[in-house]
């Protein structure tokens, strides 16, 4: 399905791997030009070479730790105007009420959950009148409630129910916000929660790979298969879908099972 992509342009947040990276080469081979933004430098510049070189488009790269309300604003002032926003970046640590303390919590809330409704403030005004659209990526953790994942699932609950209320009235401004939640997906971000979930279950980090037994078709998902979403979601294929949160998880949710 041709998506209509070409020559919009994108900005990425957490682009340099994992879901964010995927999303960059997915959205690059339909024509769209790319502003990607993350904290490794190196892995920004690879991404940029191959990108550019495979698909023509044109790409500019922000290495910076946004994990503060000023980055984000100095992001949106630096890159201007989009056609469409993809926040990915985030880093919610994994562990029950007792493990994660304080000052853990505010820090991955202050990259995922403040960072998603600043960076959203920022591209809503300038989006109004112009067909944009805000994808935030979030995590079925927010509607598939995990103790050992508590500040996880909280902060996406959060975002969840922020896409739905921005989202619901968007359309009236000519703007469409929806959200993706992944479940488990083949990812660094990955292995280090499924780490965390193999101590508190199994009594042993080691034992992680273990748990794949648990999973749908015994796999986590594919990157890919989540940037596939996160495009048609982003496309004018889509123009009648916002305020609403799509569900990737292989029916982790539906099930109402963690793993």
């Amino acid at each position: 399905m041709k998506l209509d992509l070409t020559d919009k342009t994108a900005l990425i947040t957490g682009a340099s791997k994992g879901i964010g990276l995927a999303t960059a080469r997915v959205f690059a081979a339909e024509g769209c030009h790319l502003h990607l933004a993350a904290r490794n430098g190196e892995a920004l510049a690879e991404a940029k070479a191959e990108i550019e070189a495979a698909h023509g488009v044109k790409v500019w790269i922000y290495p910076v730790d946004l994990g503060s309300t000023e980055a984000m604003e100095k992001l949106a002032a630096d890159v201007g105007d989009v056609d469409i926003l993809v926040n990915n970046a985030g880093d919610i640590p994994a562990g029950s009420l007792d493990v994660v303390d304080d000052a853990s919590w505010r820090r991955g809330f202050d990259l995922k959950v403040f960072g998603y409704i600043t960076l959203s403030r920022a591209y809503y005004a300038r989006m109004r009148g112009k067909d944009g659209v805000i994808v935030n990526v979030i995590g079925n953790s927010g509607e598939n409630w995990d103790a050992s994942y508590i500040a996880g699932s909280t902060g996406n609950a959060a975002l969840m129910s922020f896409t739905k209320a921005l989202g619901g009235a968007s359309l009236n401004d000519g703007v469409r916000v929806v959200g993706v939640n992944p479940g488990p997906v083949a990812t660094d971000r990955m292995l280090k929660i499924m780490k965390r979930k193999a101590i508190d279950m199994l009594g042993a980090e080691e034992r992680w790979e273990e748990l794949f037994d648990k999973y749908p078709g015994k796999r986590p998902a594919t990157a890919e298969e989540v940037a596939d979403l996160v495009a048609f979601l982003a496309s004018p294929r889509a123009g009648y879908i916002t305020g609403t949160n799509v569900t990737i998880d292989g029916g982790i949710s539906a099930r109402g099972s963690v793993i």
